[in-house]
């Protein structure tokens, strides 16, 4: 099962990259910008509460898919398109790897299993 879900992971990162291209931008960019959402993990300094917050925020795809429809459809904002493209798309590739959206009790506690437990 985890393989499958890897898959579905990866394939929703190529959607990324595929609607990243869509954007008036070099290609380049994607790349620059994909590790950016990791600034939420700064919240941990204020604690695991505000962590898990701030992480989980710069890590929702829901968000990701808001900000992006309402950048294409409504605002015509193509810079909250390309927020919605690298959070979608940051976020698939954290999953790949078995990051999670985070639980209160610490960093490595996700949605997806214990980060570093091997059976989780």
């Amino acid at each position: 099962m985890k393989t499958t879900i890897r898959l579905e992971e990866v394939m929703l990162l190529l959607l990324g990259c595929y609607l990243f291209m869509q954007l008036d931008l070099a290609w380049w960019w994607f790349f620059v910008l994909l590790l950016t959402p990791d600034v939420g993990m700064l919240g941990y300094l204020a604690g695991n509460k505000v962590g898990a917050v701030t992480y989980n925020v710069f890590h929702h795809r829901g968000l990701a898919i808001v900000l992006f429809l309402i950048g294409r459809s409504y605002l015509d904002m193509p810079i909250l398109e390309l927020v919605g493209i690298i959070l979608f798309s940051h976020a698939a590739m954290d999953r790949i790897f078995g990051y999670g959206l985070k639980y209160e009790k610490g960093f490595k506690y996700t949605h997806l299993g214990e980060i570093g437990n091997k059976n989780g």
